[in-house]
């Protein structure tokens, strides 16, 4: 229970089926570091106890501080030092809430671990399971549990998997839920709402270079280091548009000069729309796609689903042929493949 109003609901509709429920806040991070912006830890363990006391169920504090220090934040800030665009929420799911989370539900004898997730598990062949997209399509969240494997998803529960969000707010008021009219939470995975500029300023060190015109070279201005940027972005690049308004937009970044490269956000911005990338660090949630096939692929949370072809290429990684160019592909993000409604797994771009 996070303190929201969808692991709430998630909570009361068990109880309502009539399953031992449990509820326990994991606790993450509490911002020792002062980083600006607002980590309301506190008052979300006291939102989720409020809600447990109305459900009369137990609630239990976790402290995973540790593990989340090193199977989270370490890969974010590794990543950005790299100058790749790490997915901390992906991996936040993966190694924490259906990892070292649900290591220690199993050690204390719980059956399942169940979050407010918007996907559903339905059962596949041979006593497996699968993952769908939420019902809800607005709020569907099946991209950030591409990287969970077939054991993580046989010991997790999606309760509100079903309803639309209207739908849950509805049961969260009716059933006098103390989250009902909580606002959703924005930003890092367990942080809150901080900006990842001043996250990484806190502990990536600045290494200024040159920012580049990528068609000749030309120096347009000084960036404070390539971690604060990532393909496709169009603000604060420090860099003014041209007398016909025309936005630059990150294209690249280059290590042998610690350049950051930028062009006209136009269709052919040299580096901007790929066709073909690939794929490695491959997850499966069920039986791996081990041919050539089309597929769909999600490129980032919130986009479509978009046809592909995946070819396969051994040791974990593959080739990916998107019908269609997609735009800003950055290093270190999640694909995340589909089969209809289907989540079949994900991977990393190279």
């Amino acid at each position: 229970m996070s303190g929201g109003v969808d692991s709430s609901v998630a909570a009361l509709l068990l109880k309502q089926q009539g399953h031992d429920v449990v509820g326990a806040y994991m606790k993450n991070w509490i911002n020792e570091d002062n980083i600006i912006g607002e980590c309301p830890w506190q008052q979300d363990i006291v939102d989720a106890r409020a809600v447990a006391e109305q459900l009369g169920i137990e609630f239990h504090v976790v402290n995973l501080m540790r593990d989340y220090r090193e199977r989270v934040v370490a890969y974010l800030l590794d990543g950005y030092a790299r100058g790749l665009t790490p997915n901390p929420d992906i991996m936040c799911n993966r190694e924490i809430k259906f990892g070292v989370f649900r290591a220690w539900a199993k050690d204390h004898d719980f059956g399942a671990v169940a979050t407010g997730h918007y996907a559903r598990r339905t059962a596949g062949t041979g006593g497996s399971f699968d993952l769908l997209e939420g019902a809800d399509k607005n709020k569907d969240q099946s991209y950030f549990l591409a990287l969970l494997n077939q054991e993580q998803i046989r010991d997790a529960r999606f309760p509100i998997g079903d309803l639309p969000k209207p739908e849950l707010r509805r049961i969260a008021r009716e059933a006098g839920l103390a989250t009902a009219d909580k606002k959703d939470s924005q930003g890092i995975c367990f942080i809150g709402e901080v900006k990842m500029q001043d996250f990484l300023r806190t502990y990536v060190p600045d290494l200024p270079g040159p920012i580049l015109r990528a068609s000749d070279n030309r120096e347009l201005g000084r960036h404070r280091g390539l971690h604060y940027y990532t393909l496709g972005q169009r603000k604060g690049i420090g860099v003014p548009s041209n007398t016909d308004h025309q936005n630059y937009v990150v294209v690249g970044k280059r290590d042998a000069d610690n350049a950051l490269l930028v062009a006209f956000d136009h269709p052919d911005a040299p580096g901007l729309f790929q066709r073909e990338v690939r794929i490695h660090n491959l997850s499966w949630t069920n039986q791996p796609v081990a041919e050539s096939r089309t597929l769909e692929g999600r490129v980032r949370y919130r986009d479509p689903r978009v046809a592909m072809d995946f070819v396969p290429e051994g040791g974990g990684t593959a080739l990916i042929r998107f019908h269609k160019p997609q735009r800003a592909l950055a290093s270190g993000q999640i694909l995340a493949f589909y089969d209809g409604e289907r989540l079949l797994g994900g991977g990393v771009y190279a």
